[in-house]
């Protein structure tokens, strides 16, 4: 397999590049609109052709390169099923498996920081039939979880959250690689560490809001900052409904 991360120190977002050299198929997840052209660059470098793009969920925090990369490449854009966005996209379901020659994609619905919240288990079958990692998108951080007030419904959120990620992550096998759509430095979530990736098993052990019990989760993370300004024009961008609402 073939799989490069995509770090943004100036804002702590990531996103990833990842597929099957042999069959020369890949995958971009949550791509950034400044480097729709370095993804598709570093694909052809490597013999490979973006047949999926995905997003884990509709950002507020950066402007995705989804649909201008999928148009660019003539690929699907791909979003949960459940997303409300007034543009168009692949409906990806709870379950589904997305084929990239020796690379599986297993989609799982995460509900708690957006209702449409997915991560994506990743298998290699030249390697095994075991998973690889998993990418977790705002839904599990290193040493934090995502918000859950961005859409609205704090409390009923953060329970939902929790329920995803005690039911859909932790039980993964712990020593399986985890990278986050975030680190330190992004304002989708508080207290993450600088450190861009991690294991299940190392979450479980360190990551204080995984100690919690549900109620006590939903306490603890409905104090989160402020949605800075400029999230909610990055959200209606990122929806296809980029015109202010007019009064």
């Amino acid at each position: 397999m073939i799989f490069k991360p995509y770090y943004y120190f100036d804002t702590g977002c990531a996103g990833y590049l990842f597929g099957c050299g042999g069959v020369g198929k890949c995958a971009v997840v949550d791509p950034h609109e400044p480097d729709v052209d370095d993804y598709v660059a570093f694909a052809a470098a490597k013999g490979m052709r973006i047949t999926h793009v995905i997003d884990t969920h509709v950002h507020a925090d950066h402007r995705s390169g989804g649909p201008a990369l999928a148009a660019k490449v003539g690929a699907p854009y791909c979003l949960h099923e459940s997303a409300d966005v007034g543009l168009h996209f692949a409906p990806l379901r709870d379950g589904q498996e997305l084929e990239l020659g020796n690379t599986r994609v297993e989609v799982r619905h995460t509900p708690g920081h957006t209702p449409e919240s997915m991560c994506l288990v990743v298998r290699d079958l030249r390697r095994g039939p075991e998973p690889w990692f998993v990418l977790t998108g705002d839904t599990l951080f290193v040493g934090a979880v995502g918000r859950p007030d961005l859409p609205g419904h704090a409390r009923e959120s953060a329970g939902a959250l929790y329920d995803s990620i005690h039911a859909k992550l932790l039980t993964l096998p712990d020593e399986l690689e985890l990278y986050p759509g975030h680190f330190a430095g992004s304002a989708c979530g508080a207290g993450m560490s600088g450190k861009p990736a991690s294991s299940i098993g190392f979450e479980k052990r360190w990551n204080p809001m995984l100690r919690l019990s549900r109620d006590a989760f939903i306490d603890a993370l409905v104090d989160v900052p402020p949605k800075p300004a400029e999230m909610e024009r990055i959200l209606r961008f990122n929806q296809g409904r980029a015109e202010e609402p007019r009064s």
